[in-house]
């Protein structure tokens, strides 16, 4: 028979799993105008920290809020006067000299294999010859196809305003109400399972942060040291490829794996038969790797995410796939509190008469026989 704390969890479970449902649900309905409310949220709990401890030094919460907004404007404005142009400029250039690397890539491959397989190269040869003209061939139309793709999918003009003139609004707004709002809802708990709600609401939290703020923060650090080593380097479109393979490092491997095959073609492309910047360019994705794994990982984000890296990046797959871009901006989070509901279910299942097979178990008899002697 079951228990009333049996009961109980298993109506947390209920409860949570349909929060889940309706939380997704809301998101697949008004994905398309959520973008500057998502990035607000994620930026406003990234900087919920730094506004209590600039209270704890004495600052009133509305004029901390507002510093932090403004000084994050300040940013974000300097980077698209500074930084964009220059990012967008390589990535003109690299889209024009695309097909002309290719070709050259093409020729340097050639050289290579001819030494190597001697008379056996004839077919391959062929084949990458057709290969690499198909690419070069349509590559224009590619390019096109995909900037047509993005700008109508995730930066339309509405939504690129929209982005930078609600965000701000949003960001200040959750600062300065956060813990208000946090009290509001602890308010609204049912009172016999607020305890197990805090809890997991507490794990949840731990996740959610870990790759917020955690991963976040690795992220730009490597993003910054990809784009200044590549640069100095020497290496053509260095700022767009290392900003680009830092940013893409909250996917674990994958992201620094593109960055390092990317580089190293481009190195190869622009300095070969000279191997010493070749093997710098690899220098700097094995430094930044062991930066990553030796230090920023371990020491910001700590084990706290809980998640498997193919539960994470199957998360990023099908929350983009479902939801656009607002889905790639919520899919780690999401993903981090739905493991955590996932072991809480997981464990009250183990505890449940359900796997202990106790329920409804009448008292069997016993499969052994007393002998005689």
């Amino acid at each position: 028979m079951e228990t009333g704390e049996d009961m109980r969890g298993e109506r947390q479970v209920l409860f949570w799993v349909t929060a889940a449902g309706l939380l997704i649900l809301t998101i697949a309905i008004l994905k398309d105008i959520l973008l500057p409310f998502v990035a607000g949220i994620a930026l406003a709990y990234f900087l919920s920290p730094l506004a209590d401890r600039l209270v704890g030094m004495g600052f009133n919460r509305i004029i901390a809020s507002l510093l932090i907004v403004v000084t994050l404007a300040v940013i974000v404005i300097a980077a698209l006067v500074l930084i964009v142009p220059i990012i967008l400029a390589q990535a003109q250039a690299l889209a024009e000299a695309l097909p002309s690397e290719l070709t050259r890539l093409r020729e340097i491959l050639d050289i290579w294999a001819r030494e190597r397989l001697g008379p056996g190269y004839a077919g391959l040869d062929s084949q990458i010859g057709r290969a690499s003209d198909a690419l070069a061939e349509n590559w224009a139309s590619l390019a096109g196809w995909a900037a047509t793709s993005i700008w109508s999918r995730s930066l339309a003009i509405v939504n690129f305003f929209a982005l930078m003139l609600v965000t701000p609004l949003v960001v200040f707004y959750l600062l300065v109400d956060w813990h208000p709002m946090l009290a509001k809802v602890d308010g609204w708990l049912p009172r016999g399972h607020a305890s197990s709600i805090r809890t997991l609401a507490s794990d949840m939290n731990d996740a959610v942060a870990a790759f917020v703020r955690g991963q976040g923060t690795v992220c730009l650090i490597l993003g910054c040291f990809y784009a200044v080593a590549l640069s100095a380097v020497g290496l053509n479109y260095g700022l767009l490829i290392g900003l680009a393979t830092g940013l893409l490092a909250f996917i674990p491997f994958i992201g620094w794996a593109l960055g390092f095959l990317i580089s190293t073609t481009v190195a190869v492309m622009q300095f070969w038969p000279e191997m010493l910047p070749i093997f710098l360019v690899i220098g700097v994705f094995l430094g930044g790797q062991a930066l990553d794994a030796g230090f920023l990982s371990p020491t910001i984000v700590g084990s706290k995410i809980g998640l498997h890296p193919v539960w994470l990046i199957f998360a990023l797959f099908v929350f983009s796939y479902l939801f656009g871009l607002v889905g790639t901006l919520v899919a780690v989070p999401l993903a981090a509190a739905l493991g955590v509901l996932i072991r809480f279910a997981l464990d009250v299942y183990l505890k449940s008469p359900v796997y202990q097979g106790t329920l409804g178990a009448t008292t069997a008899p016993s499969l052994t026989r007393e002998t005689t002697s």
